[in-house]
């Protein structure tokens, strides 16, 4: 099997390494040789530490499509746009299977490139789009085929699990952490993507039409980043016993499917809570095989090398799965539920002046709302200064929450606005 590469940055470069290091292994595991014969990268003369002697270079990626020595066609570009997109139609519509890593592509025209792959009758693979080297596709997919599905969620992104981690054990807050993060390469120059949760985010629509048979919808996810989790809230959550984790969670309830990423305080005895550093984790629930948790690196040249090369390997077995595990014309629309019909539990902390009836004026609000209070917490005092009121709520529909502390953010005794975080029922 003739294979060209797109992209040659590092996941690009760790498969080149996998597929010449582990040749021979990989042809007794699948049947197939594998062998590359064409690459496009931005730079031609850069040294990358492999040797690309002997491959058909092209400048324009797209161009690998159409070249009659390739079989199998790897997009490693990124982006939802542009040359990644024009390359994978261009490979399906010539019937040639395309491997990629591209999440954003996937959670925007993911059921469209899924239909063209079938319409071709050639395959459509993205093991390495969702968290790394953890196959989470396949299992979602084939392991767990024999169930219905009620809920998916995890740690989608691990330059977030990196930077809240690093807050806990350390004290330091988010600027501080991310130009640590920045430095030591866990973070990108412009983390935007990874810090506003955008890419959990795109990881989440994909894992939600895996587990619910739907078509990707990429627009209903709820999205909010770390930005706001201070050191303050990561320490009084360790009070209540609790982690605070960016999660990603879709769960298939009467109403419809929620599809949210938010920080979430999660017990500190869960598995997802022991979930540290650069590490992704996913947890599946389903009807006959109860709850299944993944963990591994989610990120980087050899993990995410290893999910694109176990795609190239299925494709060289002639193994086939439908996209997204049904095909297109079987997959079923279900309305989504806003975040504002959530009900659950939540953490808030209020930064008010320390003043007479200030908790009076405040339990009078949640009184009205039906906001029951679980517990709450204030250190000290200091008279006519601001000071932290931080409660823990009983379920609760997150817009009467919301219409509470919008209320409370108008009295004259509030220094600044709310904060509220969700409490995972785990």
């Amino acid at each position: 099997m003739k294979v060209g590469i797109a992209g040659l940055g590092t996941v690009g470069v760790g498969v080149i390494k996998v597929l010449r290091q582990h040749r021979q292994l990989l042809s007794d595991r699948s049947g197939s040789d594998f062998e590359i014969v064409a690459v496009s990268g931005r730079d031609r003369s850069k040294d990358r530490g492999v040797s690309l002697d002997g491959l058909t270079w092209y400048d324009n990626a797209v161009d690998i499509a159409s070249d009659p020595n390739v079989d199998l066609v790897v997009e490693l570009i990124g982006g939802s746009e542009g040359v990644a997109k024009d390359l994978c139609e261009a490979a399906l519509n010539l019937g040639k299977p395309v491997v990629t890593a591209n999440k954003a592509l996937l959670a925007v025209h993911g059921q469209q490139l899924a239909k063209l792959a079938e319409d071709k009758k050639t395959t459509l693979a993205y093991e390495a789009a969702v968290a790394g080297g953890i196959p989470i596709v396949k299992a979602m997919r084939e392991g767990l085929a024999g169930n219905a599905i009620s809920r998916v969620y995890g740690i989608l992104n691990g330059t977030c699990n990196y930077i809240l981690t690093e807050m806990e054990d350390t004290g330091g807050d988010f600027g501080a952490i991310l130009s640590e993060a920045q430095a030591l390469g866990y973070a990108e120059a412009d983390p935007s993507f990874d810090v506003d949760g955008v890419d959990a985010a795109h990881k989440l629509a994909i894992l939600t039409s895996l587990a619910f048979g739907t078509p990707v919808d990429f627009d209903s996810v709820y999205i909010e980043g770390i930005r706001e989790v201070s050191a303050l809230d990561i320490s009084l959550a360790k009070e209540f016993g609790y982690r605070i984790r960016l999660l990603g969670v879709a769960r298939k309830t009467d109403k419809g499917i929620e599809q949210r990423v938010h920080p979430c305080m999660v017990r500190q005895d869960t598995p997802i809570a022991n979930v540290s550093g650069v590490f992704n984790a996913v947890v599946a629930e389903g009807d006959f095989v109860d709850t299944t948790v993944y963990e591994g690196r989610g990120a980087g040249e050899g993990p995410t090398a290893s999910a694109v090369v176990a795609d190239i390997v299925d494709i060289g077995a002639a193994r086939t799965s439908p996209t997204f595990g049904i095909p297109v014309d079987k997959m079923v629309s279900i309305p989504a539920v806003p975040v504002e019909q959530h009900v659950g539990c939540y953490y808030v902390r209020l930064n008010v002046f320390d003043r007479p009836g200030v908790i009076a004026d405040i339990s009078a609000v949640f009184r009205d709302e039906k906001v029951s209070i679980e517990s709450l917490l204030q250190r000290g005092r200091a008279p006519e200064e601001a000071v932290s009121v931080v409660l823990t709520t009983h379920e609760v529909q997150e817009a009467a929450l919301c219409r509470a502390l919008d209320q409370i953010n108008e009295f004259d005794h509030s220094v600044d606005r709310p904060r509220m975080i969700r409490i995972a029922k785990l």
